[in-house]
Parts: structure tokens; sequence; C-alpha cells
């Protein structure tokens, strides 16, 4: 895996090029020089570790045979107050549609991506005390 970040010369904003050839932006703070045009690098890293664990569940409740419809992770942290600022404490609610959808299923396949799968989640999990939770809506 490979991504390139480079700064744009302008306030505290970073062009990121990913392997995939997508492209994104990431700005600071206006207290640290940004202009709080785009996410800031830490948002990125909680987006990026939510979106990872959420590819999880859907997958595992799809190969399971689930009829999941909507799968959508809440993700509310907590972070060091003095440098490095890392994350402490993270706290996934997931919210899970679907017909017929069996909490023990969910909580497995939460598991899963948790214990297993999720590489976000797992590596951050050696700084940060994770927890989760869900819901079942019905469609």
């Amino acid at each position: 895996m490979e991504c390139k970040v480079k700064w744009t010369g302008d306030g505290m904003s970073f062009l990121a090029e990913t392997g995939s050839n997508h492209a994104l932006v990431m700005d600071g703070a206006p207290e640290a020089g940004g202009r709080n045009l785009a996410p800031r690098p830490m948002e990125m890293v909680l987006v990026g570790t939510g979106g990872c664990s959420a590819f999880d569940v859907v997958m595992i409740l799809k190969k399971g045979r689930h009829a999941i419809s909507g799968c959508e992770v809440s993700l509310k942290a907590e972070r060091a107050e003095t440098d490095p600022k890392i994350f402490t404490r993270i706290h996934f609610h997931f919210r899970v549609s679907g017909k017929s959808l069996k909490p023990e299923a969910v909580a497995r396949a939460i598991e899963l991506s948790k214990d297993k799968f999720c590489s976000a989640s797992i590596m951050l999990g050696k700084t940060a005390k994770i927890t989760h939770d869900f819901e079942i809506v019905e469609d």
C-alpha cells in the first residue's frame, strides 16, 4: 500500500493521493494555521477505522446470507491532552438495518471485525480502549 501527501503551500492544507489513484484534501484547524477547508488528519484516521469496521460487518453478514440493507457506524473518540495526542478511547455504535436480522449474528460480525479483520481498529486498540454497541432497524 502506498500514498503520497503533499503540502499545497497554502496554510496547512495537504493533498493526498492514494495508491488506488484517489485524491483527498486534509486541512488544519485555524488555530494551527489551517483554514478549516477539509477534515483533519486525525479525523481521517477515525473515518478510515469506521470504514474498515463497517466494511467487515457488511461483508460478514452478506457472506452469512443475512438480509442486510444498511450499515452505519458512529464513532466517538477521546484523545490524550498532551502530545502525542493519541486516541485513548473510541466507541463504535453500529446501526444495522435489514429483514429479520438476528442480534447474535450482528454481534458476531462486530466481534469478528474487532478481533480478527479490521486492521485499523486492532492497531488503534493498542493505545485506545475500544467499545462497541449496536442497534438493529427492521426494514
